[in-house]
C-alpha cells in the first residue's frame, strides 16, 4: 500500500491582549471588575516586594537560599486568580505569589526559607501543596487529584505550576499522558522562563514552542505574553472552565524570564548576558499593569504609590513577626526526634555531637 497523510487537525493560538508598549486588545480585554484588577495588582506587587525583600534577607544571612521570583508574578498571579478556594493548587518552588494569594503567610515562608519545619504546614482544610523541589514530580501528584475529583464527580480541578525545565523530564509527560487519557481536569500551566537553571530552552527541545506538547497528547494547547496578566488570566479562565465542565486538561505556556538568578546560590551571569536581561526587563509584568490601571481610570499613580507603601508595611511586620518567632522555636536538637522510635547509632553520635557544639557556642555567648 502507498503511503498515506494522516490529517491532523490542531492548531496552536498565541495569546496576548496588554503588551509591553501599552496596546490593548479591547475586544480580548476580561470583563474584570475594578475591585479584581486592583487585587490583582496588589498581590502582584506584594510577591514583587515581599522577594526583594527576601533577597535583603538572605544577603544579610537572615534566611536560608531561596528562588527568587521577579518577572514572573503576571504568570503565576494571571492563573492562580481564576481559581476556587474549593481547587487544588500545586505549586513548584517559584510561586511565592500565588502561594501567598492562596491564604500562606509572609511569615511561613520566612520561617520556611530559615530551615523551620513550622513555615512548610499547610493549614487544615486548605487544598494546597507544599513546594516540590524535585522538578517535575508535581505533575503527577496535580494529575492524581484531578483524577480524584473525577472519580468522586467533584467539581474540583487542580492547576499545577512548573518550569520549562520540567518538560524534559518524564513526570512531566507521564502526567500528560495520563491526564488527557482519562479526562481529567487538570490546568497545566508551565512558566517557560527561558532557562533551567543554566540550560536554555533551546538545549532542551526541537520544538518552537512548549505548547504544541500538548497537542502529542491529545489535549488543548496554548501559548500566552507570561508578562501580561490580562492574556494569562484568560486562557487560565478557558481551561479552568474546560475542565470543571467535563472538556479535560489543558496545557497552558507562559513565555516569561526570571529576572533574577535561578536561587540566591547561583550566579546568573555565567550563563547569559545583561543585554538578554534588560531586553526582557523592558517587558516587566508590573510597571504594564500598572499602566493599563491609571490608563483605564481604575487607580490613578498616587493611589497605587499608598498601596506599595502598604504592602511595605505588611511585609516589615511579617519580617518582625517571623524574627520573633524563631526565637521562641524549639531546640535544634528536636531534628533528631519524630524519625525513628529508637534512634539509630549514627544519628545519636550526630545528635551528642550538635548538643556539645550548641553548649560551646552558649559558654562563648556567656563569656562575651
Amino acid at each position: 500500500m502507498p503511503r498515506s497523510d494522516i490529517a491532523v487537525t490542531d492548531s496552536l493560538e498565541y495569546l496576548s491582549i496588554l503588551d509591553e508598549h501599552g496596546n490593548l486588545d479591547r475586544e480580548l480585554e476580561p470583563q474584570l471588575s475594578a475591585e479584581q484588577l486592583l487585587d490583582l495588582y496588589r498581590a502582584m506587587v506584594r510577591g514583587r516586594r515581599f522577594d526583594e525583600r527576601l533577597l535583603d534577607l538572605q544577603r544579610q544571612g537572615r534566611i536560608g537560599t531561596f528562588p527568587p521570583i521577579k518577572g514572573q508574578e503576571a504568570s503565576q498571579m494571571g492563573a492562580v486568580f481564576t481559581l476556587r478556594p474549593s481547587d487544588w493548587f500545586v505549586p513548584a518552588f517559584r510561586e511565592t505569589a500565588a502561594e501567598i494569594w492562596r491564604g500562606r503567610s509572609l511569615e511561613s515562608i520566612i520561617l520556611y526559607f530559615n530551615g523551620f519545619n513550622e513555615g512548610g504546614l499547610s493549614p487544615e482544610g486548605r487544598k494546597d501543596l507544599p513546594i516540590a523541589i524535585p522538578v517535575g514530580s508535581q505533575v503527577l501528584h496535580a494529575v492524581g487529584l484531578a483524577w480524584a475529583a473525577r472519580y468522586r464527580r467533584t467539581d474540583e480541578i487542580a492547576m499545577v505550576f512548573f518550569g520549562d525545565g520540567a518538560t524534559s523530564q518524564g513526570d512531566f509527560h507521564e502526567g500528560l499522558n495520563f491526564a488527557a487519557v482519562y479526562q481529567v481536569p487538570a490546568v497545566f500551566v508551565c512558566q517557560n522562563n527561558q532557562w533551567a537553571i543554566s540550560v536554555p530552552v533551546s538545549r532542551q527541545t526541537q520544538t518552537p514552542t512548549l505548547a504544541q506538547k500538548a497537542h502529542a497528547y491529545g489535549m488543548p494547547g496554548i501559548q500566552v505574553d507570561g508578562n501580561d496578566v490580562l492574556a494569562v488570566y484568560v486562557a487560565a479562565a478557558e481551561a479552568a472552565e474546560r475542565a470543571r465542565n467535563g472538556g479535560g486538561p489543558t496545557l497552558i505556556e507562559c513565555v516569561t524570564y526570571r529576572l533574577m538568578m535561578h536561587t540566591t546560590a547561583d550566579d546568573p551571569k555565567r550563563y547569559r548576558s545583561d543585554e538578554e536581561v534588560d531586553q526582557w526587563r523592558q517587558r516587566d509584568p508590573l510597571p504594564r499593569f500598572a499602566a493599563y490601571l491609571q490608563q483605564k481610570g481604575t487607580a490613578t499613580e498616587q493611589q497605587l504609590a499608598e498601596m506599595e507603601t502598604r504592602v511595605l508595611e505588611e511585609i516589615q511586620t511579617a519580617v518582625e513577626s517571623a524574627e520573633k518567632r524563631m526565637e521562641e522555636l524549639g531546640d535544634p536538637l528536636d531534628m533528631f526526634d519524630h524519625l525513628y522510635a529508637e534512634l539509630p547509632p549514627h544519628l545519636e553520635a550526630q545528635k551528642s555531637a550538635l548538643a556539645g557544639e550548641i553548649a560551646a557556642l552558649g559558654k562563648e555567648v556567656d563569656n562575651d
